[in-house]
């Protein structure tokens, strides 16, 4: 049986986390494998580091997306593949990779998974999660201080001269592609029931058919 595979877009802090974490909650972290699009930012090793501190990582060709789509296009397969593992506070790759296998749900996360057609027309299912700009820059300015060791002053240009031009040009239009918007990200919860529901049917329908076909062959 092939993969469900599940993309889950949404501007830089609208709660793609929140959403992705309540569907594996709700499912099972046995049955799903998680790959982030931030893992394929592209290795600026050859740059000083002040050169890579000044470029932008929302516009979509800092990611090498194509690899993303191999490895996808591999685990439908059935094969194993090795995950790029990205420094954010040095922006380069490390030298170890994550090895990934498949899994039954493949979720695909990341603020510009819409973008491009190829990786889009893998999904079965596309979330895009909807939250106000401003609940979106604090939660941003909190990431980037805890957990990636960013200046507020830092944080904040970035936002101005790449996030929020980035945000508009190429983020807010792939919401046109979703099969599904949730508002208010992770707080809702009704929506986040609704494509748990959805994710739940989807797979029961390709158990019954997978049993409809083993009964054909037998």
């Amino acid at each position: 049986m092939d993969p469900l595979i599940i993309g889950v877009a949404g501007g830089s802090g609208s709660g793609k986390t929140t959403v992705v974490q309540h569907i594996i909650n709700a499912i099972g972290e046995e049955d799903i494998l998680l790959i982030q699009h931030d893992s394929y930012y592209r290795d600026l090793k050859h740059l000083s580091f002040e050169e890579r501190n000044q470029q932008n990582f929302d516009h979509p060709s800092s990611l090498e997306t194509e690899l993303m789509i191999r490895h996808i296009e591999a685990l439908k397969e059935g094969y194993q593949v090795e995950i790029p593992i990205y420094d954010f506070t040095k922006h380069i790759r490390k030298e170890e990779t994550r090895l990934a296998e498949p899994k039954e749900i493949i979720l695909v996360d990341g603020i510009l998974v819409f973008t491009e057609k190829e990786l889009r027309d893998l999904m079965n299912i596309k979330l895009y999660v909807d939250t106000d700009d401003d609940v979106r820059l604090l939660r941003r300015i909190q990431r980037d201080i805890v957990e990636r060791d960013r200046e507020l002053e830092h944080v904040l240009s970035q936002y101005q001269k790449y996030v929020r031009p980035m945000h508009l040009e190429f983020v807010e239009p792939t919401k046109r592609y979703a099969d599904i918007i949730i508002p208010h990200g992770g707080e809702n919860k009704v929506a986040l029931d609704m494509v748990n529901a959805l994710i739940q049917d989807r797979l029961n329908s390709s158990e019954v058919l997978e049993e409809e076909s083993e009964s054909v062959a037998e």
